[in-house]
C-alpha cells in the first residue's frame, strides 16, 4: 500500500511501508507489526487495585502466603497472573526478615533508594502475545509492560527474559522491577522454555492465559503441547501412568539457541506497541508514524540467570542497534571453547575455565549427591568409590574427596558449604538438559528418566485437578521429580532409584552416568568410546551443545556483569570469568565489558535468609549496575572498573542486613580489588 505524505518544506515523496524517502531529512516510518507476532492482549491495571509489578498484592501482599483461588479448580486468568507474579517475585528475591526486603529493595523502595510507607503498586498497561513461526509450536510468550510514568521524551526500555525455565512473569522481580521504578518500558520473554505443562491422561495443556484446556480444543493456543499422536499419547499414558512433559524438556527445539533471538524479539515488540501508543497517525493512513527508535531510546538488556545468558547472547546478535547497553547478574552463559585466553585467581591458573553447562552439570549429579548423604543413607558415596570414582576409607573422606573433584572440576573453595543444598537443583537441571539438547521426546526416556509427581513412596502419583488448574501460577517451569524408570523393581523417584549394576540404593547412580557419558562421548567408568545408540544419542546431546555456545563478541556495547564468588549452580569460572576472557580474546581494545566479583553472593539469593552467616544477596548489584548502566547511557558516566566487591555477612538471621554489608561498586577500586584483563589473561584477586 502506498501512502503519500507531506515532508519538511511541502514536497511530497512516496512512502512505501519502511521505504526512506531519500531526502536529507529522518524518513518517516509507518510502524510494522512484527510478521512473527500473533494477536496481542492489552490490559490496563490502574495502580490501586491491581498493578504491573504485584498484581495488586503490594509490599505487604508479595511477603505474605499465596492468595487463595475462589475456586480452586477453576482459578480466572486474572487469579492466575497475580499468583504467579507472587511466585515468580518470591523465587528470585529474598523476602526473609531483615533480608533488605524492604529496606534495600522491593516495590517500596523507589528509583533512588528511598524507603517509603506505601505498598509499591505501580500502575499502566500489560501487553502480551506469542513469537511463532505459525505452527503453534514454538508460542515464545512475549510480553511489554508500560509504566504509567513511561515518558517518550525520555523513552528507556529493559528487557526482562525469564530466569531459569520460568514463565512470562519469571523476571518481574529482578530487572522488571527496577524498570517499571525507572519509568522504563520492560520487554519480558519467556525464552519458549517457560511453564507448559502438558498431562497425558486427560490431553491437557495451557493456555497462554494461563487456563487449562484440552489439545485439540487449544490448538495453536497451547503454550506446549507435545508432537504425539493420539496413538501415541495413549500408548504411553497406558504403560506409564502419571508421567507429566513440559516445554524446556521436551518441546525438541532446544529453545536456548533461540534465547538471544527471543529477546530481541521482545524488544521489537516493544518498540511497536510504543508506537502504537505514542505516535501520531500518518496522513492517509489508519497506521501510526514510528516516534521511538535505537537512536532517541536507550535499552539495557538485563536480567538473571537463564536470562541473563540470553540477554548477553541478544546484544552478540543485535544487528539492527536495538541495544544500547547489558546489565547482567549470574548469566548461565556458555563461552565457545578457546584456548585464546586464560584466567587465574590469585596468580594460579584456573584449569579449564568455561565447561558448558551440560558438562559440569553431569559432573555436579554424580557427586554433590553423595556430599549431601548422611550416616546411614550414603549409598551414592559407597558406589562412587566401588566403580573407582571417589576415595575414602570411610562417609567423612569420601565426602571430602567429592569436595575436592568439585573443585578441580572448577568449584571455588567458597561453594563447599553449599554443595549438598545444591544436589537435588543440577539433578533437575542434567535431566533438562539432556531432552533439550538432544531434542529428544518424552517418550524417550532419555537415560532412564522421565518426570512425574511423586507420593510419599517414591512412586508416581497423579495431579489433582487443582494442582494442573494452578500449574501455570505454581510451577517454575521443570515440573514435578526426576523418576528413574529402570530402578530395579521399577520407577522409583531418584532419590530412592536402586541401580542396575550394582543392586545398591544410590540414588539411581547408573542413570547419572549414563547422561555424563552423553556429555562426554565416553562411558563414565572405563573412559571407552560409546557405541550403538548411547553414541548417537550423546553426539545429539553434544550437537545441542554447540548450538548454545556464545560468540563473547558485544560489537563495542558496553556491559557489566555481576556474579557471586559463592555461586554453586553456575560456577564464576565457567561463566563470567570466563566471558571476560572470551570477550577479550575477540574484541581486544574495543570491549567495554566490566566484570564485577561479589564475596559471599551465591545464585539463589534465599540463602542469605537461610545461611546468614556465608551468603548475602546478590539482587542489590543487579540494581546497582543497572543504575551505572544507565547513568553511563543517559550521561556518559565512566563504567566502573572489573572488581572485587567484598561484602559482610552477618552474625546471624535476626540482624538486619545494611548497606555496611554491601559496599557500593567502586568508582575507583584500591589495587587489591581491581579485576585486570591483560591482553587475553584475566587475573581475578584472592
Amino acid at each position: 500500500m502506498q501512502t503519500t505524505i507531506t515532508r519538511a518544506g511541502g514536497s511530497l515523496c512516496t512512502l512505501l511501508a519502511l521505504t526512506a524517502c531519500g531526502s536529507n531529512h529522518a524518513p518517516e516510518e509507518l510502524n510494522q507489526l512484527p510478521a512473527y507476532l500473533g494477536s496481542i492482549t492489552q490490559a490496563d491495571y490502574d495502580g490501586k487495585s491491581n498493578d504491573l509489578l504485584t498484581a495488586g498484592l503490594g509490599k505487604t501482599g508479595l511477603a505474605a502466603a499465596a492468595p487463595a483461588y475462589a475456586n480452586a479448580d477453576q482459578p480466572t486468568p486474572q487469579e492466575l497472573r497475580r499468583n504467579a507474579i507472587h511466585a515468580n517475585y518470591r523465587a528470585v528475591l529474598d523476602i526473609g526478615a531483615n533480608s533488605g526486603y524492604g529496606t534495600l529493595y522491593g516495590p517500596n523502595v523507589d528509583s533512588s533508594g528511598n524507603v517509603g510507607a506505601g505498598e509499591g503498586l505501580i500502575g499502566g498497561s500489560e501487553y502480551i502475545a506469542y513469537a511463532d513461526d505459525g505452527t503453534g509450536k514454538k508460542n515464545v510468550t512475549l510480553m511489554v509492560q508500560i509504566p504509567a510514568s513511561f515518558d517518550p521524551e525520555r523513552a528507556c526500555i529493559v528487557t526482562g527474559t525469564s530466569s531459569g525455565s520460568r514463565g512470562i512473569y519469571g523476571a518481574i522481580g529482578s530487572s522488571g522491577e527496577w524498570g517499571l521504578k525507572k519509568g522504563c518500558a520492560v520487554a519480558y520473554a519467556d525464552k519458549g522454555s517457560g511453564t507448559g505443562l502438558y498431562v497425558f491422561e486427560d490431553d491437557s495443556v495451557n493456555l497462554q492465559n494461563g487456563q487449562r484446556a484440552g489439545r485439540a480444543a487449544a490448538a495453536k493456543n497451547a503454550i506446549f503441547a507435545p508432537d504425539l499422536s493420539d496413538a501415541e499419547r495413549l500408548a504411553f499414558a497406558t504403560a506409564n501412568p502419571n508421567r507429566i512433559a513440559f516445554k524446556h524438556a521436551h518441546s525438541q527445539q532446544n529453545p536456548e539457541k533461540d534465547w538471544g533471538k527471543a529477546t530481541l524479539q521482545a524488544v521489537e515488540m516493544a518498540y511497536y506497541v510504543l508506537n502504537e501508543r505514542y505516535g501520531v497517525l500518518a496522513r492517509d493512513s489508519s497506521k501510526h508514524l514510528v516516534r521511538l527508535t535505537p537512536k532517541n531510546t536507550i535499552t539495557i538488556a538485563s536480567s538473571i540467570s537463564n536470562g541473563a545468558g540470553a540477554a548477553l547472547l541478544a546484544a552478540e546478535q543485535d544487528t539492527k542497534g536495538l541495544i544500547s547497553g547489558v546489565a547482567a547478574s549470574e548469566p548461565q552463559v556458555q563461552p565457545a571453547a578457546s584456548i585464546a585466553y586464560s584466567v587465574r585467581q590469585g596468580g594460579v591458573a584456573v584449569a579449564g575455565p568455561g565447561r558448558a553447562l551440560f558438562d559440569y552439570a553431569t559432573y555436579a549429579a554424580l557427586y554433590q549427591p553423595c556430599i549431601a548423604s548422611v550416616a546411614g543413607s550414603a549409598g551414592r558415596c559407597t558406589a562412587l568409590a566401588a566403580k573407582g570414582l571417589l576415595t575414602g576409607a570411610d562417609l567423612a573422606a569420601q565426602q571430602a574427596d567429592a569436595k575436592k573433584r568439585l573443585q578441580a572440576y572448577g568449584w571455588l573453595p567458597e561453594s563447599d558449604a553449599l554443595q549438598a543444598a545444591h544436589a537435588g537443583t543440577n539433578i533437575l537441571v542434567a535431566v533438562t538438559y539432556a531432552y533439550a539438547y538432544g531434542k529428544f521426546s518424552v517418550t524417550d526416556k532419555v537415560c532412564g528418566f522421565s518426570f512425574a509427581q511423586t507420593d510419599g513412596t517414591g512412586n508416581p502419583t497423579p495431579l489433582t485437578s487443582a494442582q494442573k488448574a494452578a500449574s501455570f501460577a505454581a510451577q517454575n517451569g521443570i515440573l514435578g521429580s526426576v523418576f528413574y524408570e529402570n530402578s530395579v523393581g521399577g520407577a522409583k523417584v531418584y532419590t530412592a532409584g536402586v541401580s542396575p549394576s550394582n543392586t545398591l540404593a544410590d540414588q539411581s547412580l547408573d542413570g547419572f552416568l549414563c547422561l555424563r557419558s552423553l556429555a562426554t562421548g565416553q562411558d563414565s567408568v572405563s573412559g571407552s568410546a560409546l557405541q550403538g545408540a548411547l553414541a548417537a544419542q550423546s553426539a545429539r546431546v553434544r550437537a545441542g551443545m554447540v548450538e548454545v555456545q556464545v560468540s563473547g563478541k558485544l560489537n563495542g556495547k558496553p556491559a557489566i556483569i555481576v556474579q557471586g564468588r559463592s555461586d554453586t549452580l553456575i560456577p564464576v569460572n565457567h561463566a563470567s570469568r570466563a566471558y571476560l576472557g572470551l570477550n577479550a580474546a575477540v574484541e581486544g581494545a574495543n570491549s567495554k565489558l566490566r566484570y564485577i566479583e561479589v564475596t559471599n553472593a551465591n545464585h539463589f539469593d534465599s540463602f542469605s535468609s537461610a545461611l546468614p552467616t556465608l551468603i548475602v544477596p546478590l539482587h542489590v548489584y543487579l540494581n546497582r549496575a543497572l543504575d551505572a548502566m544507565y547513568a553511563h547511557l543517559k550521561t556518559a558516566q565512566a563504567l566502573p572498573p572489573s572488581q572485587v566487591v567484598r561484602t559482610l555477612t552477618r552474625a546471624d538471621a535476626t540482624t538486619a542486613i545494611t548497606n555496611v554489608n554491601l559496599p557500593p561498586i567502586a568508582a575507583a577500586p584500591v589495587p587489591g580489588n581491581l579485576i585486570n584483563v591483560t591482553g587475553t589473561v584475566v587475573d581475578v584477586p584472592n
